[in-house]
């Protein structure tokens, strides 16, 4: 038998079935291994709990104060305590899972492996194009003399933060579409090396859109590629959204996700529900909720033949495209901090909550 040794890792995601999801949401965040395990008195392993695990059920409408055990995945892939690491390394490679919880002979948790050493080391080849071509007219004056990607939060470019935040998760294969003030652009990042990965541009010698410039690629991707505006700032984990991606395909054959986020409006009467001339229901400054788009995507390769050549095309008309010959599109939901700095307000408020959200 494999000796393995235990180790507490494991620890500090347990959580009871009772556990409510929002704490839940705590305990993955706080552990950042992006997983907790749902356990017994006695350490039996119940079933795990990920962050799509947690997504699915919002968008089912669970309530964040419920028990975790009416979203817990049940049936987890899992590693026996006599198998070698080789076997273990395998299953997560094979089964697109980052994380793999190792059971002794009596179902108790022992150990959690964890991809994240070989993710570190394998680079994500995905194509990453970010939008910084806009003129940001909402910006002026700011924008006048500097580029809203260029625009400084916290002391650093906008575009810069985003970089290093695909960076951080592992990819280093970028293009960037520039329009408005593109050799400033250019001149900042130039070719990537200062960090350490590789930039080209996506030039528009005119106006393209917010989705036409993907036509300027070199040459066709071969693989997935994400698209994002460039004047976000978000705390995304761009690969755990790959991933997200990636799976859907493979097991539905998703052909594009949209990033999205929840949007509440409150509104400032009364509002009335009648029949005829009856009043029937008055709901006091009720809030509505939307999902609205977030600016970020993941692409398969095909759909950048929906995008025609050099014609002014948005992401509006992509989407219309896609699910107009009924290819599956799928939404990921953002929950991580996430601010269009289009607008002076945001651009003020991203300002005052950089320290907080970006540096630690």
């Amino acid at each position: 038998m494999i000796q393995v040794k235990k180790m507490n890792n494991w620890k500090k995601t347990a959580i009871a079935p009772e556990t409510s999801i929002r704490e839940t949401i705590k305990v993955i965040d706080r552990s950042a291994l992006q997983i907790a395990l749902v356990v017994d008195e006695e350490d039996k392993l119940l079933g795990t709990v990920t962050d799509g695990d947690i997504r699915r059920g919002i968008l089912k409408g669970v309530s964040l104060d419920a028990p975790v055990k009416q979203i817990y995945y049940v049936s987890p892939l899992t590693a026996s305590i006599d198998d070698d690491p080789e076997t273990m390394h395998r299953i997560m490679r094979e089964q697109y899972i980052n994380q793999l919880p190792v059971l002794d002979n009596d179902g108790k948790v022992v150990q959690l492996k964890i991809l994240k050493d070989i993710l570190k080391e394998k680079k994500q080849k995905n194509p990453v194009i970010l939008m910084a071509g806009g003129l940001g007219t909402r910006l002026q004056p700011l924008t006048a003399s500097c580029p809203k990607p260029l625009l400084k939060i916290g002391g650093t470019p906008v575009l810069e933060t985003i970089l290093e935040g695909f960076i951080d998760n592992g990819f280093d294969n970028f293009y960037i579409s520039v329009n408005y003030k593109a050799e400033m652009i250019e001149d900042y990042f130039e070719d990537g090396s200062k960090w350490g990965v590789h930039i080209e541009y996506l030039k528009e010698n005119k106006r393209l859109g917010t989705a036409g410039s993907i036509k300027l690629l070199p040459q066709k991707p071969s693989m997935p590629f994400i698209v994002m505006n460039g004047d976000l700032l978000t705390k995304v984990n761009f690969k755990h959204l790959l991933d997200f991606h990636v799976n859907n395909h493979k097991l539905g054959n998703a052909m594009a996700t949209m990033c999205v986020r929840e949007y509440t409006i409150q509104i400032p009467y009364g509002v009335i529900k009648k029949k005829g001339n009856r009043l029937i229901r008055l709901d006091e400054k009720p809030v509505q909720r939307f999902f609205v788009n977030g600016g970020i995507y993941v692409f398969e390769p095909e759909i950048t033949d929906l995008i025609p050549d050099d014609k002014y095309f948005d992401m509006t008309d992509l989407f219309d495209e896609i699910m107009g010959r009924d290819y599956k599109t799928i939404i990921f939901q953002i929950r991580e901090y996430w601010m269009d700095i289009g607008h002076k307000r945001d651009f003020e408020l991203a300002e005052g909550e950089y320290g907080e959200i970006f540096i630690t």
